[in-house]
């Protein structure tokens, strides 16, 4: 869990405390909603889930209200309140390819089974400050939705034409490579635990299982640097982009009275999820000698389509033998985990008082020896 607060003065601590509240508040005219941080700053709340391990938008933006919109220590607060949850079941398998799309797109190909889907996106917006925010308030919110909802029959009359059109379920493009042979098939194994982070010592090296949680946690900004040093030349991936989704996926968990060999399961909700299967440059297939494209894999709480991408690019550089930064298992796994290296840096605040005493006497120590030995050679 990283480092954690040290005891002081109470007092002063208390005082220290009330200190940080009166800045939060002192030059405002009242206290934002919980509501509000959640769904208006929906990117960034989908970041902290992540990172923090747990998809609970409503705890996310009660974190990060509490760090002041700081979000390495809004994620240090949401992990460690999960650390604190009772895990009372394990969710089944989730199957992508029925998630529920709100946005998907292809770089590889320009025509897919079912079209792109632009969705909610900034991608085809000017990156220009956008004034009109200053006027916004609850009369012209209120507005837009009922515009958007409600009105345009023409629009509403085009999207049911197209709705018809888009089937329920896309079907994934690498599946449409596979069956053309130019991307390994997948094999039927018989299902395994995956490796806990959580509760299970981290030894490197790590089974894939373990690598990719460590992955889905990891901050993105950290992610997404390494993953560019790949792509720069620094390792070996640099690939196109086969499918990104986002969408919702359907979570179930065993039905708790099912019988031994039964197959029952309850629906207990659906998450927000962000995927991203990237095409790599190609290898040969041991089994059959074919010459076939290879992917990396990437899967997030929300949309964090970058996260995604980076996620892609540092899954499939780990599997490569190689020195560069991106495929040095270690050192990506260990450097991009938010709480872990905001704590270490951190820490630094804390006392040191010992440490940096012991390096005073030492410079004197060899100050006073080089001052003794100046001496006798002027002496000589």
């Amino acid at each position: 869990m990283a480092y954690v607060a040290v005891s002081g003065g109470r007092e002063a601590i208390e005082n220290a405390v009330d200190l940080v509240r009166y800045y939060r508040l002192g030059q405002s005219e009242g206290s934002i909603s919980l509501d509000h941080i959640e769904k208006q700053l929906r990117l960034l709340i989908d970041k902290l889930m992540g990172e923090g391990g747990l998809y609970a938008p409503a705890y996310a933006a009660l974190a990060l209200k509490q760090a002041e919109g700081d979000p390495f220590e809004a994620g240090f607060l949401l992990r460690a309140f999960r650390s604190t949850l009772q895990r009372n079941h394990v969710s089944e398998m989730i199957d992508t390819s029925q998630m529920r799309v709100i946005r998907r797109i292809s770089s590889s190909f320009r025509d897919i089974p079912g079209g792109q889907l632009l969705g909610p996106t900034y991608d085809y917006t000017h990156r220009l400050l956008n004034f009109a925010l200053r006027q916004e308030d609850d009369g012209s919110v209120r507005e837009f939705i009922r515009h958007f909802l409600h009105e345009g029959e023409a629009v509403e009359a085009a999207e049911d034409d197209a709705a018809e059109e888009i089937p329920s379920v896309l079907p994934k493009v690498a599946e449409l490579l596979r069956e053309q042979g130019l991307m390994k098939k997948k094999t039927d194994v018989a299902e395994q635990p995956p490796y806990d982070i959580t509760r299970q010592k981290i030894v490197f090296p790590m089974p894939r299982s373990a690598r990719l949680q460590m992955l889905a946690r990891g901050e993105t900004g950290a992610m997404t640097a390494i993953a560019y040093s790949s792509m720069r030349g620094y390792g070996a991936v640099h690939p196109n982009i086969g499918e990104l989704r986002v969408g919702y996926v359907d979570v179930h968990i065993r039905h708790p009275y099912a019988q031994e060999g039964e197959e029952a399961s309850l629906y207990i909700g659906e998450l927000l999820v962000t995927e991203v299967e990237a095409i790599n440059s190609f290898k040969t297939d041991p089994e059959t000698g074919e010459i076939q494209f290879v992917m990396g894999y990437g899967l997030c709480f929300g949309q964090n389509e970058v996260k995604g991408i980076a996620m892609a690019i540092l899954e499939r550089s780990l599997e490569i033998p190689g020195t560069a930064p991106a495929q040095d298992e270690e050192f990506v796994l260990l450097h991009i985990d938010s709480v872990e290296s905001s704590g270490f840096v951190s820490h630094l605040k804390l006392p040191h008082y010992i440490t940096f005493s012991s390096s005073l006497d030492r410079i004197r120590q060899v100050r006073r020896h080089s001052a003794e030995k100046k001496e006798q050679e002027e002496l000589l």
